[in-house]
């Protein structure tokens, strides 16, 4: 029997008849909307658990539930299957299920392939029909996951595209009428497509309705302005000048893409002679707005370009405070959308600062605030809350999102993930979540020309793909951030990609010492590189963790005094067990557990290797328990930087001295 799924609405499944099939209830047709969401590909039985239960933590016994719901849906998609057959369908794979559907009976995919097929000319009946299948939001069921996001986005961004293509096909042939009713209401769902503001004028213009048309521009910078920050592209601004000039010969779209290189003294003649001119204009509210501009695209620059974004930033807030304008306030506060890849802070007290004036700034402003405006302060308070524990920045950076995807802006989703990103540290073994967050912002931001945040993505990649040993997967990610950062000058971001590199050799079972040399390269790359947070402790750190991870004794650098910083309280029993094991015993029993981070793991297995070499019976049951839910990965690799090894190997031994003991 042939069964055809239904994603592009409520989630249906139905057979060959056309008959509906009973999905029964809201975790059974979860289930299945995690497999049609992997495209056939296996989904572990961790991975569905950790996805059915993301907001409030699996229950005891989800194995089993899982099992339960997977059996359910088994018996109403192959209901004339034999008792003990195997399942043709829905299948057990490994550790795992996959769902071996057709790709012709699954409408999204139909979809996909008929709106991105290559056809000279477009087919406007085939794109009518594709659009036609669409019953309502897709996967609308389960659309207050996180697991499905990326694939809801990538559907509406296809959906955004067919609805422009036929409603050019329709403008070619002059019915504009159906034009402007179909994509009046698509700007109104999604005000950030240009090219839809841009049809729609059009289409305006060529039914004599020229004051329309202009209204429309018009609108279409009102709403960019106020929920991007953003200026009108060049195409908007030339269409509005030919409708002015009622010009019928001249379309913008031709205009060449191309960019020639300029020379370096013509775009410094060009930057000092607008900075003049900028002098003599704007009043002080316009001046702070565009300095937060400046110092956001300054962090970027490279070291000496972060270090003065940092100063400069906190200036910046204290001069918008001391205007007791709240509104100016709360938009200098949250217009700093620097992506942040880091959960060390590079200033903790100047963090504190900004979390305090964004709280202050929600409470002053109250409901009155902008909801674009809201949004960028919980995603500041969650980003610079970064390290700390409490409900507060996780809460922050859900409503943050939340926001951002109600209004459909591309720019505010990525800032606010970036926020969700920074709080998903709340236990260890979570790099698969943070990795589908990473997928995310490197889909949306390439699909809407966000760079900074699109490199972002590919960072996650690579630390996801490390912390499971996948050296092919973050090579991908690597590889694919170096080369967006040659592209738009993001100096920094070789010093993630350069420790990568060093991890690898680990990775891939390279000589230590070969090993040791690629770090402490990395190491001096990053001294001075304006991010304080990374830097301090890191060389020793990786250095030991690669000593203990090969049973080597430790030895400092010669010439140096190890500066661990904030990472001392978890290597210190370690340190202190050869030679002091009275005083490490007493150090180890009074450790706090490590804070939530990028090393969490790491420095809970070095907790566990002091525990292992003490024989200190309470950690031992401590760091075991801590570690069960980082299993498959390797402790510290999730940073991208170093590792200390297979978490499997580290539990097996922590198992064995508890059994021994």
């Amino acid at each position: 029997m042939t069964v055809r799924f239904g994603v592009l609405g409520p989630l249906r499944a139905w057979d060959e008849r056309g008959r509906s099939l009973p999905l029964k209830g809201p975790r059974h047709r979860a289930v299945l909307a995690r497999l049609l969401v992997a495209h056939g590909r296996l989904v572990p039985l961790d991975t569905l658990i950790d996805d059915l239960w993301e907001e409030e933590g699996p229950p005891a016994g989800a194995a089993s539930a899982v099992r339960t719901f997977v059996a359910a849906l088994r018996r109403a998609l192959e209901p004339e299957r034999a008792p003990r057959a195997p399942a043709r369908l829905l299948v057990t794979e490994g550790p795992g299920y996959a769902l071996r559907a057709d790709p012709e009976a699954v409408d999204a995919l139909v979809f996909e392939r008929t709106v991105t097929g290559v056809q000279d000319p477009p087919d406007e009946g085939a794109l009518e029909r594709a659009l036609d299948a669409w019953r309502g939001p897709a996967y609308a069921d389960v659309a207050h996951t996180g697991w499905a996001r990326a694939e809801r986005t990538r559907l509406v961004e296809l959906r955004s595209g067919a609805v422009e293509e036929l409603a050019r096909l329709r403008l070619a042939r002059g019915a504009t009428g159906r034009v402007i009713a179909d994509l009046d209401a698509h700007v109104t769902d999604h005000p950030w497509r240009e090219e839809a503001w841009y049809l729609l004028a059009s289409a305006l213009y060529r039914a004599d309705r020229q004051a329309e048309a202009l209204a429309v521009l018009r609108r279409a910078r009102t709403l960019l302005a106020d929920r991007l920050g953003l200026d009108p592209g060049r195409a908007l601004g030339r269409l509005e000048q030919d409708i002015l000039r009622q010009s019928e010969h001249h379309d913008p779209r031709l205009a060449s893409t191309g960019t020639a290189p300029v020379e370096d003294e013509r775009v410094d003649r060009l930057w000092h002679s607008t900075a003049r001119a900028y002098e003599k204009g704007p009043g002080t509210r316009a001046r702070l707005e565009s300095t937060v501009g400046l110092l956001r695209s300054l962090a970027l620059t490279g070291a000496d370009g972060l270090r003065a974004a940092r100063d400069r930033r906190s200036q910046t807030i204290d001069a918008a405070l001391a205007s007791g304008d709240v509104d100016l306030t709360a938009r200098i506060i949250g217009a700093y959308d620097v992506p942040a890849v880091w959960t060390g802070s590079d200033a903790p007290e100047q963090a504190a600062r900004v979390v305090r004036a964004a709280e202050h700034a929600l409470a002053e402003a109250g409901s009155a605030v902008h909801p674009t405006v809201r949004a960028r302060l919980l995603a500041t308070v969650a980003l610079e809350s970064r390290g700390s524990r409490g409900e507060r920045p996780a809460r922050a950076a859900a409503e943050a999102e939340r926001i951002a995807r109600d209004l459909a802006d591309p720019a505010l989703t990525v800032f606010a993930l970036n926020a969700r990103w920074m709080q998903t540290f709340s236990r260890p073994g979570l790099s698969r979540r943070r990795g589908r967050i990473g997928t995310e912002l490197v889909e949306l931001s390439e699909r809407h020309g966000l760079d900074s945040f699109e490199i972002l993505g590919h960072l996650i990649g690579v630390q996801t793909h490390a912390a499971h040993a996948d050296v092919e997967g973050a090579d991908h990610h690597a590889h694919r951030a170096d080369a967006l950062a040659r592209r738009h000058e993001r100096p920094l971001v070789g010093i993630f990609t350069d420790w990568y590199r060093a991890l690898r050799l680990d990775l891939t079972g390279q000589d230590p010492e070969r090993v040791a040399r690629a770090y402490r390269a990395a190491a001096e790359r990053t001294k001075g590189a304006g991010m304080p947070g990374l830097e301090r402790g890191l060389a020793p750190l990786a250095l030991l963790c690669l000593r203990v991870r090969h049973g080597l004794p430790w030895r400092r650098e010669a010439g140096r005094v190890d500066d661990w910083g904030p990472h001392l309280p978890w290597v210190r029993p370690l340190l202190l067990a050869s030679e002091q094991p009275e005083r490490a015993s007493s150090v180890l029993s009074q450790a706090p557990d490590p804070a939530p981070g990028l090393l969490m793991e790491a420095h809970w297995g070095l907790l566990a290797h002091a525990a292992l070499t003490l024989g200190e019976r309470p950690t031992l049951l401590r760091t075991r328990t801590a570690l069960e839910a980082a299993r498959g990965e390797h402790a510290g690799a999730a940073s991208g930087l170093f590792t200390l090894g297979p978490v499997d190997d580290l539990i097996d031994r922590l198992q064995r001295a508890l059994g021994a003991g």
